[in-house]
């Protein structure tokens, strides 16, 4: 996977953004053995570029997800309600920049991503909160539920501004409780503006397929086993049983 990283020409943030900013898109997500990415990056098409800040081309993101006492966001993935939304921090580890974001999903399938700055603290500002429901247009009760930790590299695809993602080093928390690690697995996702894009082509061509996985949910599913979790079952193939849960705390990928 180095020298996948090495090869690629570099393309800034700021050119990224303005090429592939895909706030509305069509997200396709892939589990992928950590030992078979050297072929998915090999294989992707001439002209691809890959998000490099500082010298750096891997960056370690942190997340933490807010969601009613209730679950509603949680549970309206499981049942895989056709409008639903999810709350989060991204945090920018490397840069010291944080935000928080509101994804909500069309009836066709489009995640529409809105978000403001924050000021990386783990618990909800009121100001977070305010904008949660200006944009959801209902005001919630929230609380931290989980913890993600992970590290990125971006690549942007010329075809269609398609950005693929490969996210490694998988880690998920529960506040003050146990964690879980699938250092074997990655998730790779391509996000594009439309149909299927030349990376998932490639990804298909490879045996790989799309799959029904979250990062809020399938991990909130698999630290808390008492949960629904009919729809990501396949996905949670990848994860430790309970007796190997360790404490995450402090740690980053």
């Amino acid at each position: 996977m180095t020298s996948a990283l090495v090869e690629r020409p570099p393309i800034s943030l700021a050119e990224l953004v303005e090429e592939a900013e895909l706030l509305t898109r069509v997200d396709r997500k892939y589990l992928v053995p950590v030992a078979e990415l050297p072929a998915v990056l090999a294989g992707l098409p001439s002209g691809t570029r890959v998000l490099e800040i500082d010298g750096r081309r891997d960056f370690a993101y942190r997340s933490a997800y807010f969601d009613t006492p209730a679950l509603h966001s949680y549970l309206a993935a499981a049942r895989g309600r056709r409008h639903r939304f999810k709350l989060r921090t991204r945090s920018y580890l490397d840069s010291d920049v944080h935000f928080f974001e509101v994804k909500t999903r069309g009836s066709r399938g489009t995640t529409t991503k809105q978000r403001i700055p924050y000021g990386g603290e783990p618990a909800l500002s009121p100001a977070a909160a305010a904008y949660a429901a200006e944009v959801l247009g209902v005001q919630l009760d929230l609380d931290h539920v989980l913890t993600t930790r992970y590290r990125r590299k971006t690549f942007f695809l010329p075809e269609g501004g398609t950005r693929l993602t490969v996210d490694t080093r998988l880690a998920w928390e529960l506040p003050d409780g146990p964690g879980i690690r699938t250092p074997q697995w990655a998730v790779v996702e391509t996000k594009s503006a439309a149909g299927a894009s030349a990376a998932d082509r490639l990804l298909w061509s490879l045996h790989h397929r799309p799959r029904v996985v979250s990062k809020y949910g399938t991990g909130l599913a698999a630290l808390r086993p008492d949960l629904p979790s009919n729809r990501w079952r396949p996905a949670l193939r990848i994860f430790p049983t309970a007796p190997t849960l360790e404490r995450l705390r402090d740690e980053t990928p």
